[in-house]
C-alpha cells in the first residue's frame, strides 16, 4: 500500500525486520524444544537464543543488505536468512532447522503478522463502534426522513440509522474474532507435513508459545482456505465502511445537506469553485474498500494447491497481507475519525421530513382508514389518490398539503377524526421502538 494510506503501527508489521524477528523467534523456540526433548544439546539452545537475540536487538539495515545479497546468491530466502544467521551463532548453528522445512518457517511466521495485524484492526474497529454508539445516543430522537429506492419513504431517526451501521460493526468485530482464531496456527511439521524429521511436540511448543495453534493437518503449507475465510472476513468489512461513507456522501448531497464531513479552517473543496465542500473523505473510503475487497478473489484462489504444496500462493500473499490489512486499517481510523467529526443539521432533516407535504405519513393513515373498517384495498386507494394529488402540486399556487387533502376526503372524514388524522401524521410517532431497538443493540456495549 502506498504510504498515503498507511499507517506507521501496521506498516511495521510487514516489514523485513519484523519478519526476520519472527523467524528468529520460530527456529529459536524449536531449538528450545529440541533441546528440552534431548535432540539437541541445550547448551546449543543457549547459544543460539542468546547470540541471535544479540543480532535481532542489534539488526540494521547492513544486516538487511547482508541477507539480501545471500538470497541474490541462493535464490532462496529461508536459506538466505538461516545463512546469515550461522554468521551469527557459530558453531551451535547446525542445530538451528533441523528436521523443518521452509514452509515451517514462512507459515508459521505468516500466522503470527496476520494475528498482529488482526489485532490492530479490533482496536480500529472499536474506535469505529466506539464512534457510531456516541452519535447514535446523541441524534436518537432526531427525527429523519427514511428512504427506499432513494425516495422519500417514512420518518425514522438518525440515531437509529447510525445504530444500524454499529450493529453491522458489532458483527463485523465477531467475524474478524472468529478469523483471527482461525488463522492463529502454527506448522512446524517438516517435509510434507508428515513429521518424519521432527517430533510433533516441538510443533506444539512453538505454537504455545507464540500463542497459536498446532495445525491439524499440515500439507507441509498451512491450508490456505484458513487464509482465505481471514480476506473474505476483510472483504465484508470494507463493506461495511463502504455503506456508511455512501450514506454520508448522499446526505452531503447540495440538494440534502443532512449531514457533512468536518470542513477544517483552511480547507479547499476545488481549485475552481471556490464554494465547493466535497465529501472527500467517505468518497476515499469507497475506493479503499473497493481495493480491500479486490483481495478477496486471489485468496480464495491460494486455496487450491498442487498436491502437498505449490508456491504459487506466495507471490499472491507477499501482495494481498499487507496491501489489505495496510488498507483497512487506515480505512477504519478514517472512518472512526470522520464519524466522530460528522456534522449533522437536525433542523434540516425536519424540514425534508416535511417537504413533499406530508405524504411520507400515508402509511399511517392507511392504517388508520382499514382499523376504521374501510378495507385495505379501499384505503390503500383513498391515501394514494390524496398523496398524488399533494405530489403533483407540491410548490404550484393551488397545492394543498396532504393533510388538507386527506382531511377533506368525505370518505376519510367519514371515519377519521381530526385528532385521530393529526396522531397518524405526527413524526414522533416514529420514535417510539426506538428505546427497545437501542437496549437491544447496545445491550452488551
Amino acid at each position: 500500500m502506498v504510504p498515503r494510506y498507511s499507517r506507521p503501527e501496521m506498516t511495521a508489521i510487514w516489514s523485513p525486520a519484523n519478519r526476520y524477528r519472527i523467524w528468529f523467534e520460530i527456529e529459536a523456540l524449536a531449538c528450545e524444544a529440541m533441546a528440552e526433548y534431548g535432540a539437541i544439546p541445550k547448551d546449543a539452545a543457549i547459544t543460539i537464543r542468546e547470540r541471535g537475540d544479540a543480532a535481532m536487538a542489534a539488526f540494521s539495515d547492513t544486516d538487511l543488505a547482508r541477507i539480501d545479497e545471500i538470497e541474490a546468491e541462493t535464490r532462496h530466502d529461508v536459506i538466505a536468512f538461516l545463512t546469515w544467521l550461522a554468521e551469527k551463532v557459530g558453531p551451535d548453528s547446525r542445530f538451528v532447522h533441523l528436521g523443518m522445512t521452509s514452509s515451517d518457517v514462512l507459515d508459521t511466521c505468516l500466522s503470527v503478522q496476520l494475528t498482529q495485524a488482526c489485532d490492530l484492526l479490533l482496536k480500529d474497529v472499536d474506535a469505529v463502534m466506539a464512534a457510531l454508539k456516541r452519535r447514535a445516543f446523541e441524534h436518537k430522537h432526531t427525527v429523519t426522513i427514511g428512504r427506499s429506492h432513494a425516495i422519500h419513504a417514512e420518518p425514522t431517526s438518525f440515531g437509529l440509522k447510525l445504530a444500524g451501521h454499529y450493529a453491522e460493526f458489532k458483527r463485523n468485530r465477531a467475524r474478524l474474532l472468529t478469523a483471527r482464531r482461525e488463522i492463529a496456527v502454527c506448522a512446524i511439521s517438516g517435509a510434507v507435513g508428515t513429521y518424519a524429521h521432527i517430533d510433533p511436540r516441538i510443533e506444539e511448543y512453538v505454537a504455545d508459545k507464540l500463542g497459536l495453534y498446532a495445525e491439524d493437518v499440515s500439507t507441509q503449507v498451512i491450508p490456505r482456505d484458513r487464509h482465505a475465510a481471514f480476506f473474505c472476513t476483510l472483504g465484508v468489512i470494507a463493506s461495511g465502511i463502504e455503506r456508511l461513507a455512501v450514506e454520508v456522501r448522499h446526505l452531503q448531497r447540495s440538494e440534502l445537506r443532512e449531514a457533512e464531513e468536518f470542513f477544517h479552517p483552511g480547507q479547499k473543496g476545488s481549485s475552481a469553485m471556490p464554494h465547493k465542500r466535497n465529501p472527500v473523505l467517505s468518497e476515499n473510503l469507497t475506493g479503499l474498500a473497493r481495493l480491500v475487497r479486490a483481495h478477496v478473489i486471489p485468496a480464495l484462489e491460494n486455496v487450491a494447491l498442487w498436491h502437498e504444496r505449490d508456491i504459487s500462493h506466495s507471490s499472491v500473499e507477499r501482495n494481498i497481507c499487507p496491501d489489505a490489512t495496510i488498507g483497512l486499517d487506515f480505512a477504519l481510523a478514517r472512518l472512526a475519525s470522520m464519524m466522530e467529526k460528522l456534522v449533522i443539521y437536525p433542523e434540516r432533516m425536519a424540514e425534508i421530513v416535511e417537504s413533499l407535504g406530508g405524504v411520507v405519513h400515508s402509511g399511517e393513515v392507511l392504517l388508520e382508514l382499514a382499523r376504521a373498517g374501510i378495507s385495505r384495498e379501499d384505503s390503500y386507494k383513498i391515501v394514494q389518490r390524496n398523496a398524488m394529488a399533494t405530489w403533483t402540486k407540491l410548490g404550484q399556487p393551488d397545492g394543498r398539503t396532504f393533510r388538507d387533502n386527506i382531511a377533506s376526503d368525505p370518505e376519510v372524514s367519514a371515519k377519521l377524526t381530526p385528532e385521530a388524522l393529526d396522531a397518524a401524521l405526527d413524526s414522533s410517532r416514529h420514535l417510539g421502538a426506538v428505546e427497545r431497538i437501542f437496549a437491544r443493540v447496545f445491550a452488551d456495549a
